[in-house]
């Protein structure tokens, strides 16, 4: 742990951002596949998602993560808009490499070119307004390993143009990571942590390069705020009522698996133990789990911001607390 439990460095950048991150994919509001099935994750309330966001600053919250098609770019617009004369107090994370149509609210492909990275980040700076992007992620999880690499140049050369400070791949796959790791400029990794879905191998890739774990998906989908009941569907625009098969947890018009709530209500002593929420205790295991992960859970209203920006004062779980866990769930 660094001295200062509430501050993280984003990996070999020495960028410093508050330990805990939040997540803008939710405040993107409801968007959609070709084929019609829910990306977002149901209506929002834009204004509400703005004061979630200002009230999150107050709290001492410095890093946003957000995507260009998120909400099919309505999310980074109200990042900037939410941002406004604080940009330069704060560190934002967006991402590439989805094609989608604003107007219909459409996501219809993918663009692995370096071409289209820099299209899209030129599109990400206006909706952001700003003149440069902190952290800038590769958004295709599966891309091409050999073409990757071509990107990663492509992301050096942003940075020698002050488009960007640092890039990161958003990867739960090791060896993908690590073709990006390859770059001095490189310095974190998003993937998927959580109490009930670890990533060791992802995490030792983290501690050898000197990169930060940017914990994506921190509270199961929601799945560890203790707010979900098996048998009750979810709004037909939130993706968990239609789960595509990387989302596990959830099942097509019944809501939360009975299994998965039952194995978050065996962790809910340990994790709402020294006053804590459920999600308080879920961010406390991440940051007891490795000193290098930042986790970004997401939020749609002022008072979802409050509870997860309480963690910090909480710190990590204890040593003792974190073998409770491993013990409960057998591993």
């Amino acid at each position: 742990m660094e001295t200062n439990t509430h501050i993280r460095t984003l990996g070999r950048s020495g960028i410093e951002v508050s330990a805990l991150g939040f997540g803008c994919w939710a405040i993107g509001g409801e968007w959609q596949s070709v084929d019609g099935r829910p990306l977002g994750w149901g209506r929002v309330d834009d204004d509400e998602s703005v004061r979630a966001i200002r009230r999150a600053l107050d709290l001492g919250v410095t890093f946003f993560d957000t995507a260009d098609v998120y909400g099919t770019g309505h999310s980074e617009r109200l990042l900037g808009r939410a941002l406004g004369k604080h940009r330069s107090d704060v560190v934002v994370a967006t991402k590439w490499g989805n094609l989608f149509d604003e107007e219909t609210r459409t996501r219809h492909g993918q663009d692995d070119s370096p071409q289209h990275a820099r299209r899209a980040l030129t599109a990400s700076l206006r909706r952001l307004d700003t003149d440069y992007v902190d952290l800038y992620q590769l958004h295709i999880s599966d891309a091409n390993p050999e073409r990757a690499a071509g990107l990663r140049d492509t992301c050096e050369e942003f940075v020698r143009e002050g488009l960007i400070r640092a890039y990161a791949w958003s990867t739960d796959d090791p060896a993908r990571a690590a073709v990006f790791a390859e770059g001095p400029h490189c310095t974190a990794v998003q993937h998927r942590l959580n109490i009930l879905q670890d990533a060791p191998v992802l995490l030792a890739l983290c501690a050898e390069s000197d990169l930060a774990s940017i914990s994506r998906s921190p509270l199961a989908m929601g799945l560890l705020t203790g707010k979900h009941t098996a048998g009750r569907a979810l709004d037909n625009g939130d993706i968990r009522n239609a789960p595509p098969a990387w989302l596990p947890g959830f099942t097509a018009n019944e809501g939360a698996d009975p299994a998965w709530l039952d194995r978050v209500e065996s962790l809910r002593s340990v994790l709402t133990s020294d006053g804590r929420t459920l999600a308080q205790g879920a961010l406390a295991w991440i940051w007891a789990r490795a000193p290098r992960a930042i986790p970004i859970p997401g939020f749609r209203t002022a008072a979802q911001a409050e509870e997860n920006a309480g963690a910090l004062a909480k710190g990590p779980l204890t040593a003792g607390q974190m073998a409770d866990v491993d013990r409960i769930l057998g591993r």
